[in-house]
């Protein structure tokens, strides 16, 4: 089965070359969620910020003209002496034995830069007999409150711990709801549900993959207590938008920005916006430590010293307790980590955006971007790229994942199953989230981390690229129409007060 995105859309062959039209209730609709363009619109490709139109639909005008050819990119290096993988007429793929590693996420390389710095911190940390808080805590503390550009910064053992303490010192209890996108890490809702209140899931921005700010008000009740607004993948929400909400229904407003350590909408910082943002520092974030730790942000002085307290069981002093927390200390190994880390993360953020950068060049470059969706980031935010996601037809997502791990690319899918379809919130009754069900049938996670070198961000252009063509061809203006993803968007909706091209289609 293949795929391709003309100016009306996915059209969908088999490897035979014949064109079907993808109609309501057949396998693919149904995979995707069964929502597509109604009717049919230009299409449009994601592209970063400043980067000129590579896409011979970006026009905005269908072409009739047949697409261009997938370009294979030069190989250089070591490159040139990989093996090509090949597809049999019966479909079967076969490699060589060796192929090139490119790892989703190569933490040894960032361990081996500071591991010098990092032995050192912990010798100090074991010789001080200080190991839960202490002075590399409040060191760190100090830092990330500098970082963020908050009054308050309060270290913790998690990011998850972060949330469930955020929605504590917020008074969220039994019976109370809290709005949330369905599309994040368990963690988010998990935490609500920990304290016995309800999450109410709430459809995402089809461009950010953040919760959509105008349905918001919809799902606000006389028990909505919070908002919980995640920055997902490095990328800040609308959060003026949602502040404004939340300020005319006076509800607090919790930043998740596990994923987004140094984004920014309008200069200020993620964790800023809110008023309590939630961090984590699991190794695999953009500032991570050797094991698992999390961070608060706050802005007024009683909720900064309220978190101080249910972090220790709501201790005020030795022994005595004004309210009711749990442990959730940050360990001072971890917090000594992190203190040697922080001063590399401005130039582990520069390398992320560069990868960004030149992934989206060279997959301009391949002539692919009518086959693969790009994430762009958006007026007036700093992408920090804790993620590098793509998006590509619901048919051939898995496969295409299959054949880059065959060719020895990671990836990974972040996230297949939204939390209102999990088991354990199907008492919730959640009605379906078009968008947020698109997104879990269509993305799909490329390696972005510091490290990663030019050769390797080739090869994994490179296997997509091979994937591709080795898929048959489709006429250009015949099949089904494509998702919202691509849908061209009038400049008005960008505008404040102009129409909103989305709600339109």
């Amino acid at each position: 089965m293949l795929a391709r995105l003309s100016p009306s859309g996915w059209q969908v062959a088999s490897t035979g070359g014949a064109v079907g039209d993808v109609r309501r209730g057949s396998r693919l609709d149904a995979t995707s969620g069964g929502r597509y363009c109604a009717a049919p619109a230009p299409v449009e490709a994601y592209r970063p910020k400043g980067l000129l139109a590579f896409s011979p639909f970006m026009s905005g005008r269908p072409q009739s003209a047949q697409r261009q050819p997938i370009i294979n990119l030069p190989i250089t290096g070591r490159e040139r002496e990989l093996p090509r993988t090949n597809m049999h007429k019966d479909g079967a793929t076969v490699h060589s034995s060796t192929t090139q590693e490119v790892s989703f996420f190569d933490l040894s390389r960032q361990t081996a830069e500071v591991r010098d710095e990092v032995v050192a911190a912990l010798a100090r940390v074991c010789d001080s007999g200080q190991f839960v808080l202490g002075p590399e805590c409040e060191r760190l503390e100090t830092s990330l409150a500098d970082y963020c550009r908050v009054p308050h910064a309060v270290a913790c053992a998690s990011g998850s711990d972060a949330l469930l303490l955020a929605l504590m010192a917020s008074g969220v209890t039994s019976g109370d709801e809290v709005i949330l996108p369905s599309f994040t890490f368990f963690a988010t809702a998990g935490a609500v549900w920990r304290l016995g209140a309800r999450p109410v899931f709430v459809d995402i921005d089809d461009e950010s993959f953040n919760i959509d700010p105008a349905q918001i008000e919809a799902c606000i009740s006389s028990r909505t207590r919070a908002i919980i607004a995640v920055h997902l993948y490095g990328q800040c929400a609308d959060m003026d938008a949602i502040v404004e909400i939340a300020r005319r229904h006076k509800l607090v407003v919790i930043e998740d920005a596990a994923q987004a350590i140094g984004a920014e909408l309008g200069g200020r910082r993620a964790g800023a916006m809110g008023d309590i943002g939630c961090f984590s520092f699991y190794p695999s974030k953009n500032l991570g430590g050797f094991g698992d730790g999390g961070l608060l942000t706050a802005a007024d002085d009683e909720v900064a010293n309220r978190l101080r307290k249910l972090r220790v069981h709501g201790e005020s002093q030795r022994y005595h307790h004004e309210l009711v927390g749990f442990n959730s200390r940050l360990d001072a190994f971890q917090a000594a980590v992190l203190n040697v880390k922080l001063p590399h993360l401005e130039t582990w953020t520069a390398q992320r955006r560069a990868h960004a950068e030149r992934y989206a060049a060279l997959f301009a470059g391949a002539n692919l971007t009518d086959v693969v969706g790009l994430p762009r980031e958006l007026p007036d935010r700093r992408h920090v790229w804790n993620q590098y996601v793509v998006r590509v037809s619901p048919a051939e997502r898995d496969e295409l994942r299959k054949h880059l791990a065959a060719e020895g690319v990671g990836t990974q899918v972040y996230y297949p199953v939204p939390l209102h379809q999990q088991p354990c919130f199907q008492a919730l009754l959640s009605g379906p989230l078009p968008e947020t069900e698109r997104a879990a049938a269509e993305t799909l996670a490329l390696p972005v981390f510091p490290e990663m070198r030019e050769d390797e961000q080739r090869y994994v252009v490179a296997s997509v690229a091979r994937f591709f063509n080795q898929r048959s061809g489709i006429p250009i203006g015949e099949g089904l129409r494509g998702p919202k993803f691509l849908k061209a968007r009038s400049t008005e909706s960008h505008r404040p007060g102009g129409s909103d091209a989305r709600a339109a289609a």
